[in-house]
């Protein structure tokens, strides 16, 4: 059974090992570096920040949000990151971050979620979209890939976004 509970920064190096392990699929992040945990710290809100922990206690994935803007009227509008082990893909992990990440984003007034994919994550599609996440666009050629087997190229990214229907925005 899979535990999911906040996030604490003795998390920390696992969070980083874990995302590093996508940044080398090349299909997960424009980002080539996981960078200092300092820097990861300050990148995203400090509500919302979830991890799934194995029976052995070893962390299987994360999820956390950033801001989409300084500026006030955008406040309830985040960006979800979620990331899952490669040994842990396959066991539901990923929803059942997804799922409590959502609860939390919205018991903190957030009424958007936003997410940038690669279209060759068909597994993030499917699963941002099993949440109630629409595709809203297609952003084409948005960024170079510095890493990778698509390194050199521009890539394209699925823009999607979930509305809150607890705040009655619709």
């Amino acid at each position: 059974m899979t535990e999911i509970r906040p996030m604490v920064s003795a998390d920390a190096a696992a969070v980083l090992d874990i995302f590093r392990d996508g940044i080398a699929t090349g299909h997960a992040t424009f980002e080539s570096e996981a960078g200092s945990w300092q820097n990861f710290d300050v990148a995203h809100l400090q509500t919302c920040r979830l991890v799934a922990v194995a029976p052995d206690g070893s962390l299987l994935g994360w999820f956390v949000l950033s801001p989409v803007s300084a500026r006030a009227v955008y406040a309830g509008v985040a960006e979800v990151s979620l990331y899952v082990a490669t040994r842990a893909g396959g066991r539901g992990v990923g929803g059942a971050l997804m799922d409590a990440g959502i609860t939390a984003s919205e018991e903190n007034n957030i009424w958007t979620l936003q997410a940038a994919i690669f279209p060759e994550n068909e597994i993030s599609i499917g699963l941002h979209s099993s949440r109630g996440f629409l595709e809203v666009g297609l952003r084409r050629h948005i960024g170079k890939m510095r890493h990778g087997p698509k390194a050199g190229a521009w890539r394209d990214v699925v823009f999607m976004e979930r509305r809150s229907q607890i705040t009655g925005r619709d």
